[in-house]
């Protein structure tokens, strides 16, 4: 678009414009003395340009003088370039701007950090200076293309018939499995506001409302640790809710939306094909090791408990003897004419991670070779072959331990033979549903039993299974999406009776009258008329970040805190004057506060 500053932007000239006149403005990205001629790339929002000046211009001399990063208005012709100074990298690369005119809008100083180069930095220096970090070519893509995936979401779901609402950002505190940011409140003292973890009782109550399909492109807070996969402090979320619908009417509805949005992205790679994968939980981690299943990788994790029960390879024997172990194998594609170092290194892996090893036997006409191979005869062996499909010029490999500890060495050792062996597709996008996840679970360390997932969600069986089956056995309606083993959603088809609600809490622990205290809003809207609902919530930054490519998710956010929750670039948290704390009636104990509890993983909204 035309300004007063600029006629064209710096990634819009072609040949069609050769021999016009053009007017752009932005940061001087390179400089190239040629002793007679000068060189200005010239970078905005957009794109780049080469600007030339010969040494007779009035203007060399202070182009010489600028530093990198200064802010300029440049004018002047459009000519093409030699055919041996065509840059093909760029788009703008045919032509140049024979600069007749230069009008500097903001100097420079020096940079504290390159922003035309890839050069690694510290990601304190990073965060310190985001606003120059942005600048880099491969983050700011990043930037442009988390802008133009919300766009994409937006327009996909209207177009399946939502309407965008926006909830609350203060509200009261909920028991949804990582810490609250507190507000304290200076017209009522001693109470607090939290803001959302996410917007869960505000979309329920849209759905009492009446409004059917809701949808909104959600900020959350959760006071967490950083992670390479989760940021901490705040991110967002495509929250999303229905009425009148089961489990499969909201994968029906989500499926698309993600399905197409990796396509027009990505369009070089395989996507999984609505509909997509439904995977149990307890079928995920006896098959992957894990509720985040990488489907790219081929290999499978097989139970073979029974094959070493009474043999006589000891360890595994009378482990299992004991009752407290199980034995998992993984079957290794055509891995039997690795040398022995491949098995050894990953043994070593293995003792990495904790474990005593990793087992292995490789099969070759009909028999097999390797540590193991001496105590499996051959009716144990044919039956090893049986259970893992496993043939002549493959390995096996196992794990013996008490779950859960198995699963995640198993699960491990699936991802890192994939890897060695090469068996991990590329360019793809495979996404899966984990489904039928446990209502309650056991805390290890006070051995409570609590909520495993969200505690708004319909218990399988509903008030007959709270009333008469254990709570450790009974399943939930509740579900997470996953692609490339990233988790990117969980969700639920939600408990919209208050009887069921009463009874699910008290089994957590919490009485009629705390969950009144709670939940009254709701549980009181719930007395008037509720449709059955459900929903799920995608993360939008881990979206961002499988179709960007990245491995950390700060590469695609705008201002991200560090691992320890700090805003560097604008100083947060920081102290507040005392006059404030005490209009706020709030006194400090800057005391070591005691040890925390478990600051748990998964997303508690959805």
């Amino acid at each position: 678009m035309a300004t007063s500053y600029r006629t064209h932007t710096c990634g819009e000239l072609r040949p069609s414009h050769v021999g016009g006149v053009a007017r752009l403005a932005g940061w001087v990205h390179r400089k190239r003395d040629h002793g007679q001629l000068l060189f200005i790339d010239l970078r905005d929002n957009d794109g780049v340009t080469q600007c030339v000046l010969d040494a007779g211009s009035p203007h060399f001399a202070r182009a010489a003088e600028l530093r990198l990063e200064s802010v300029v208005a440049v004018s002047g012709r459009v000519v093409a370039r030699a055919p041996g100074a065509v840059n093909p990298r760029l788009p703008t690369g045919e032509v140049e701007l024979a600069t007749d005119g230069l009008e500097v809008l903001s100097a420079a100083d020096p940079l504290p950090i390159q922003v035309n180069s890839d050069v690694e930095y510290p990601e304190e220096t990073r965060l310190r200076y985001r606003f120059l970090d942005l600048r880099r070519e491969t983050v700011h893509r990043n930037i442009l293309l988390r802008s133009r995936v919300i766009a994409s979401i937006r327009r996909r779901m209207i177009a399946a018939g939502f309407m965008e609402f926006q909830t609350p950002i203060l509200t009261s505190s909920s028991p949804e499995g990582a810490r609250d940011y507190l507000v304290p409140s200076r017209l009522h003292p001693g109470k607090f506001y939290a803001l959302p973890q996410a917007p869960q009782q505000f979309k329920q109550l849209l759905m009492v409302a009446g409004f059917d399909r809701y949808f909104q492109i959600a900020p959350c807070f959760r006071d967490e640790d950083g992670r390479a996969d989760r940021s901490p402090g705040e991110f967002y979320q495509l929250d999303l809710e229905m009425s009148f619908v089961t489990q499969d009417d909201v994968f029906a509805a989500l499926e698309p939306v993600l399905q197409g949005l990796f396509e027009e992205f990505r369009p070089e790679s395989a996507v999984t094909p609505a509909p997509f994968p439904r995977i149990p939980y307890e079928a995920a981690l006896l098959s992957y090791g894990t509720d985040k299943p990488d489907l790219r990788n081929p290999l499978v994790i097989v139970d073979v408990t029974d094959v070493f029960r009474g043999s006589g390879f000891a360890v595994f024997a009378d482990a299992i003897a004991g009752g407290r172990a199980v034995v998992r194998a993984i079957r290794a594609l055509h891995a039997a004419r690795q040398p022995r170092s491949f098995f050894d290194r990953l043994n070593q892996w293995a003792r990495e991670q904790g474990a005593p090893g990793l087992g292995w036997i490789a099969l070759a006409e009909g028999a097999a070779r390797g540590p193991l191979a001496r105590f499996l005869e051959p009716e144990r062996l044919a039956t090893l072959r049986a259970a893992t499909g496993a043939g002549d010029g493959d390995a096996v490999f196992f794990a013996c331990d008490a779950r859960p500890a198995v699963d995640r060495l198993a699960g491990r050792a699936r991802l890192r033979i994939g890897e060695d062996l090469g068996l991990v597709e590329k360019d793809a996008f495979r996404f899966c549903w984990i489904t039928d996840f446990p209502m309650y679970e056991r805390n290890e360390e006070t051995g409570r039993i609590e909520f495993s997932h969200n505690p708004f969600s319909m218990p399988q069986g509903g008030l007959e299974a709270l009333e008469t089956e254990d709570p450790l056995t009974i399943k939930a309606y509740q579900y997470d999406i996953v692609c490339n083993g990233v988790e990117l959603s969980s969700g639920a088809i939600r408990n919209h009776r208050p009887d069921i609600m009463y009874k699910a809490f008290a089994i957590a622990g919490y009485s009629a009258e705390e969950v009144e205290a709670r939940f009254g809003g709701m549980l009181n809207a719930f007395r008037f008329g509720a449709p059955p609902h459900g929903g799920s919530a995608p993360g939008i930054d881990r979206i961002v970040m499988l179709l960007a490519g990245e491995g950390n998710i700060r590469e695609v956010i705008t201002f991200p805190m560090n691992q320890q929750a700090q805003d560097l670039m604008m100083q947060a948290p920081s102290p507040v004057p005392p006059e404030r704390l005490r209009e706020l009636h709030i006194a400090l104990d800057l005391r070591e506060p005691p040890a925390p509890g478990r600051d748990r993983a998964r997303p508690p909204g959805g």
